[in-house]
Formats: structure tokens, C-alpha cells, sequence
């Protein structure tokens, strides 16, 4: 059975005010190439623990900000993640990158190096939002990049966008997501701003005072889905619009429960032991000073291990599944589980359907539209 890797580099020029993933900004040369030096014996241990040239189907490298690297990294990561894995044929390989970090030059090297999907974070197309947002580019940067992407070959890119944001009106963000759309990107990532605690914009009073109301930001999130069906796009996953054909393989794989191992900095794995009847979940360290000092030994040196048990396995089942707007399939949780979907959450998909927020097709439960406005909701009354 095949894998997915992710990949991370955790390395940005300048913290975003809304980010909390685990980045930060750095300058100097010689951490790169100490990190990259660690993620590549990582990459090497890794494979030797689970069986060298193990099938890979999806890489994907996030961060923070990979295109950030010098040239000759990602080429070089790559490079040592094809001599000790077996990439499929066919393999997605995405990366992130952000606008005023790409280069022709890197982007001729990420297409010869065998990425085949970039994910640019653009956000919003209004330089005034970018700028309270702390992002580092402009609209014109980011159109510059789009076109040199499409000049170095890349034919399946990824906008990201922001909508609920403050100071951002729904006409605003309608304007901005048009003049993405008429670039005809493959795929769209539309996401509703979150203020996550420990983030500049956590505490501000002006953030706090200029965001939408939640009836606004909640018609932008479905003017979204209207739009983008204008132009030919389906949504697949909650935020997620594509084209047919260009549906990210590698995030498919998380809401489907393909077993993934996780490189560098933090990144989390779900993997499955050869005797074990469900998977583990486990993380590596998140201290840079660690990673970068130890002897890395895989499976061993982490910072946090959770052996899934058979009901966290339903659980995981039912609230990843449902982000697909195909839903989930009945056969096969009865199929994986030692009791039906109907004992297990009987009660819970009937209360639901009588309220018009789920419903069944087929052999499948998923969320209707109405549901899909309060998932986050719905998700939680399928913790057992």
C-alpha cells in the first residue's frame, strides 16, 4: 500500500498577523542549510525504519514558507526523497510557496526537480488588506509570480484566499475573488479568517472592531461556492473548489485516512505498524535547537505519541469523511469496525437528517448545505 509524505519547512521572512502555524522568520544562511541537512538524514532514517523505497503517492512540502529556501534545496530534498522512496508513477508533488519569495530561477528548479502542483498563499487580491494582514507582497507581486509559474510549466496551481476579514466588505471580497478567477487557477482554497489565540490579531481591539459580522461572513462563504460554480469550479471539501481532474490528491488522503509520515520540524504522522489493528498518531519535536542537535531516530525521539484506539478511529472516520462533499461510505465503516454505523451513530445521522442538515445518497451519509454552514458543530456530536 502506498503513502503520503508531508514535508515541513518551517522558515517565513515575516510572521502574518492572523498565522499560528509553527514558522518563524529567519535570515541567516547557515540554519538552512543545517535544517535541510537534519530533514534529509530524517528522510534517510525514516525510510530505513519503514522499508526503503516504500511507494509514496503524494509529497507535499508546506511551511511556513518553502520557496523562501536558496536554490538548489527543494531540488536537493527531493533528489534524496526519490533515492529512498518509491515515488509512483504519476506522483503528486506540491509545494507552498508565497508571493516576493519566487524566482524564475526557483521555479525552473522546482518543475525540473519534479513538483507538479504549486500552492501560492495569495489571501486577497487588495493591497490594503496584504498590508494589515502583515503579508510581504502586493497584488502585481503575486501577479508577476503567477505568470513566470505558468512560463516555467506549471499547468495545476492553488490560490489560496481569505474571506472575513477586517475591513473587508462582501463586495470587496467578490471583486477580489473575480479577478483570481479570470487568471483561471486550477485549484481555489477559500478559508474564513480565524482568530487563533497568541496571534497579533487575537488581542487587538481594531481587528476585533473591523471584522464582518458572522451573517456576512457567512454569505461570503457561500457567495463563494455560487461564484466559483460560475466559472466552472466544484467543491469537493469544505474550502476546497477545483476544477475536474484537479482535486489535491494529497489532502483527499488525510479525509480518507491514507496513512501519511510526517518530515521535519513538528509534523505530525499517522501510520499504521505492521501488528497494530489501528493506526498511531505521533509528532515530532517542535524545539529547532532539538531537532537540529539530536541524533534523529524516527518513531523514537517524539514529542507526542497517541495510539489510536477503535472508537477515536470512528470518530476520525465520520468528521474527516464528512469535509468531503461526497460524504462517507456506510459499507465501508461497517466494513472497518466491529459494529455498524447504524449501532454506533444511529441516533445521531437521524437527528440530523430530520433537521435537513444531513441526508443520504445511496450508500453514502454526507452533509447538506445548510449542514455544511454549521459542520464545526455537527462534527462534534461524533465524538464518542
Amino acid at each position: 500500500m502506498s503513502i503520503e509524505l508531508y514535508i515541513h519547512i518551517p522558515f517565513c521572512i515575516r510572521k502574518c498577523n492572523y498565522c499560528d502555524f509553527l514558522s518563524f522568520p529567519i535570515r541567516e544562511g547557515a540554519a538552512f542549510f543545517c535544517y535541510m541537512d537534519a530533514l534529509c538524514q530524517e528522510v534517510r532514517k525514516t525510510a530505513e525504519h519503514i522499508g526503503m523505497m516504500t511507494p509514496v503517492s503524494t509529497v507535499f512540502i508546506g511551511g511556513g514558507t518553502p520557496s523562501i529556501l536558496p536554490p538548489g534545496a527543494i531540488a536537493g530534498l527531493l533528489d534524496k526523497v526519490g533515492s529512498q522512496f518509491a515515488l509512483e508513477k504519476g506522483a503528486e508533488i506540491s509545494m507552498e510557496a508565497n508571493p516576493g519569495t519566487l524566482t524564475r530561477e526557483k521555479l525552473d528548479e522546482y518543475r525540473a526537480a519534479g513538483v507538479n502542483r504549486l500552492s501560492i498563499g495569495l489571501q486577497s487580491p487588495d493591497d490594503g488588506l496584504l498590508t494589515r494582514l502583515g503579508r510581504i507582497h502586493t497584488w502585481r507581486d503575486f501577479l508577476d509570480n503567477y505568470d513566470q509559474a505558468r512560463k516555467a510549466g506549471f499547468d495545476n496551481i492553488n490560490i489560496d484566499m481569505m474571506s472575513g476579514l477586517p475591513g473587508q466588505s462582501e463586495e470587496n471580497y467578490e471583486e477580489g475573488l473575480r479577478k483570481v478567477l479570470a487568471l483561471k487557477p486550477e485549484h481555489i482554497s477559500s478559508y474564513s479568517l480565524i482568530l487563533e489565540q497568541g496571534t497579533p490579531f487575537y488581542d487587538d481591539p481594531a481587528t476585533l472592531s473591523d471584522l464582518p459580522d458572522e451573517e456576512t461572513d457567512r454569505s461570503m462563504y457561500r457567495r463563494t461556492k455560487e461564484i466559483l460554480g460560475e466559472y466552472g469550479y466544484h467543491r469537493y471539501e469544505i474550502s476546497n473548489y477545483s476544477l475536474m481532474g484537479k482535486e489535491c490528491r494529497h489532502n483527499l488522503g488525510y479525509w480518507s485516512g491514507t496513512p501519511y509520515i510526517g518530515l521535519g520540524l513538528g509534523a505530525s504522522s499517522y501510520w499504521k505498524e505492521e501488528k497494530s489493528i489501528f493506526p498511531s498518531r505521533f509528532s515530532n519535536t517542535r524545539d529547532l535547537d532539538r531537532y537540529l542537535q539530536d541524533p534523529f531516530i524516527p518513531f523514537e525521539k517524539r514529542d507526542c505519541y497517541e495510539r489510536i484506539e477503535e472508537k477515536d478511529y470512528m470518530e476520525e472516520y465520520m468528521f474527516l469523511g464528512l469535509r468531503r462533499m461526497e460524504g462517507v461510505s456506510i459499507k465501508q465503516f461497517d466494513r472497518s469496525f466491529s459494529a455498524s454505523m447504524e449501532e454506533v451513530y444511529g441516533s445521531v445521522l437521524k437527528k440530523y437528517e430530520e433537521l435537513g442538515l444531513m441526508e443520504r445518497r445511496g450508500d453514502q451519509v454526507c452533509l447538506t448545505e445548510a449542514g455544511i454552514d454549521v459542520s464545526d458543530y455537527i462534527f462534534t456530536d461524533f465524538m464518542l
